[in-house]
């Protein structure tokens, strides 16, 4: 028998929409209220002014080790924005700005860098995963919780955001596969930032994109200049309406660059390039979308100015209130809570010979 060709009719896209210049193709503008566009630019100003001053307290050893997040606003941004109240959030662990407009305390982030469990309590009523420090591992959790809307006939959806690393974890390609047998309502989210530590792009994967990925799987996938936020905006508000009425998952690849290191316990110098990371400066979304928001008439640069000494009192005020609060925590009991509704009996003796040793150390606990 002759070999036959089987056509995949699926293409993959790039979108872009206010190129690094500001340049707009008006065309493609998404309808965007003068209300949303002013609190996407202060979240995006709030996201990068509160990135710059944990990098400040990490060097004044006042937070611990934590992963910047600057220049990766507006792929967070432009997709958590479409998020209902009922929807589910799933980061990975560099979603900041993402987890802020949900909701989460800039305190709270303060804590949880310092290494205390109250940082990473999520109130009831908040339909949000804390972060997940290994790489992918989230993926199965959304789609778990995108199947499971699904089942219970509910039009909620689940996003979830990864790196260009997690696309080579199992997990990835598990929690892909799964959404698109079971039509699970997912957005998959992924921030390729060109480095997953010291891996680059390049070494990550032959293929030409993240995005493409999406076609082995069965469902729609685009790649969107991560930097732009209108594109994100655009691109995640289709991707959500879709699932929401039932036309399952979707990968969306936002290509941007992790301006800053990896962690504040890693050395970028060591991999890459001044020259590099010069060339993505230049790509800052947030100086691109303000200038769009004054070409708008939106926010004048006076405008603009007022909201960044605005989140700049923001910002202190919660670093005051995060360290208050913190001289009142510590109990060390606290890490046999939250796990089991009923202590088993080995871990529950456990808890008992420490509240006694640290009872002989002189140490004031809550028993």
């Amino acid at each position: 028998m002759p070999r036959t060709p089987i056509t995949i009719s699926e293409n993959i896209e790039y979108l872009s929409i206010l190129d690094e210049e500001g340049r707009l193709d008006a065309e493609l503008e998404p309808d965007i209220s003068g209300e949303m566009l002013l609190r996407l630019y202060r979240a995006m100003l709030l996201g990068r002014r509160f990135d710059e001053r944990l990098l400040d307290l990490q060097r004044q050893g006042r937070i611990g080790t934590f992963p910047p997040i600057k220049g990766q606003e507006a792929s967070q941004l432009g997709a958590v924005a479409h998020l209902r109240p009922g929807d589910w959030l799933v980061p990975s662990f560099r979603e900041t700005a993402a987890e802020v407009w949900r909701g989460r305390s800039l305190s709270s982030v303060i804590i949880g860098n310092n290494g205390f469990s109250e940082g990473a309590v999520i109130p009831l009523d908040h339909n949000d995963l804390p972060v997940s420090v290994p790489v992918g591992s989230q993926v199965l959790h959304a789609v778990g919780l995108g199947w499971a809307a699904r089942y219970r006939r509910k039009d909620d959806i689940a996003m979830t955001f990864f790196g260009d690393g997690a696309t080579s974890e199992g997990d990835f390609h598990e929690g892909m596969n799964f959404a698109g047998v079971f039509q699970a309502p997912v957005v998959f989210v992924c921030q390729n930032n060109q480095w997953a530590i010291s891996t680059s792009f390049a070494g990550q994967t032959h293929s030409a994109t993240i995005a493409q990925k999406a076609v082995a799987y069965g469902m729609p996938g685009i790649r969107v200049d991560g930097n732009d936020i209108l594109a994100v905006y655009a691109a995640a508000g289709e991707a959500v309406d879709r699932a929401r009425a039932g036309g399952g998952p979707t990968l969306i690849e936002c290509l941007t660059y992790r301006v800053m290191m990896h962690t504040t316990a890693d050395d970028p110098k060591r991999y890459r390039t001044d020259a590099e990371v010069e060339i993505w400066r230049q790509r800052d979304p947030l100086p691109r979308f303000g200038k769009y928001l004054l070409d708008k008439g939106v926010a004048s640069g006076e405008e603009q100015n007022d909201l960044e000494a605005e989140v700049l009192q923001e910002i202190q005020d919660a670093v005051d209130h995060a360290e208050k609060q913190m001289r009142t925590m510590g109990n060390p009991l606290d890490m046999f809570n939250h796990v089991y509704a009923e202590l088993p009996p080995h871990l529950a003796a456990q808890r008992e010979e420490l509240a006694r040793e640290l009872a002989e150390a002189g140490k004031e606990v809550q028993s």
